[in-house]
């Protein structure tokens, strides 16, 4: 049995030279991994969890994704976490990714986990929504164990992901905003946890908890 004290988590984070992801990366290892930037797919299938994060255009990460080689295994990946294996964690264009398609990048397919079109931000609103915003968590949720009651936390998206039965958590955006969604061991937030303080923090310990249960 492990030590929860002593046990770091092994996280490797996908690495498909998209963006800052470092930043991600370095989140995760103060939160209490060990974690690991990659694009060796039996580093990333051997960690006790995974993490896609994605930045910049839907389109452009779906095909870096297909690039680097590692769509279908990112897809296999989110699929069998959805169904309770492995943890998954989605950010920003990482949980934009896990549904079928956007309208950002017309003709491109996401992983196609969830079902649904990830749309623009409805409403008068400045766009991008670049800013700290509240969110309205269900606080049942594992991913928000210990979280203070309406938390802000940092955004940095002009599209976002319906509103369907795996959200758990919102934010008003000119209107209202999924934020993050959950499916067993799916877990995805369009806000960036790794910019948003202590908030993003807990969040993650959150989630680096599911990896020292799962016993794997």
């Amino acid at each position: 049995e492990r030590d929860l004290v002593t046990f770091r988590p092994s996280v490797a984070v996908f690495d498909y030279g998209i963006g800052n992801l470092r930043s991600a990366q370095k989140a995760l290892e103060f939160a209490g991994a060990e974690a690991i930037l990659t694009n060796d797919k039996s580093i990333l299938k051997e960690a006790d969890g995974v993490v896609l994060p994605g930045v910049g255009a839907f389109g452009r990460c779906a095909e870096a994704l297909v690039e680097s080689d590692l769509f279908s295994l990112a897809a296999s990946m989110a699929e069998k976490a959805a169904s309770g294996g492995k943890p998954f964690l989605g950010i920003c264009v990482g949980m934009q990714l896990l549904y079928q398609e956007s309208d950002e990048s017309v003709g491109v397919d996401g992983l196609g986990i969830i079902s649904g079109k990830v749309k623009g931000i409805e409403g008068d609103v400045k766009i991008p929504q670049m800013q700290w915003n509240e969110l309205k968590c269900d606080f049942t949720h594992p991913m928000f164990n210990g979280i203070e009651k309406n938390p802000w936390v940092y955004f940095v998206h002009s599209y976002s992901a319906p509103k369907t039965r795996e959200s758990v958590a919102f934010c008003d955006y000119g209107t209202e905003v999924n934020a993050a969604i959950a499916v067993k061991n799916l877990w995805a937030t369009q806000f960036h946890p790794e910019k948003s303080g202590e908030t993003g923090i807990a969040i993650l310990k959150n989630f680096l908890s599911t990896l020292k249960s799962d016993g794997t």
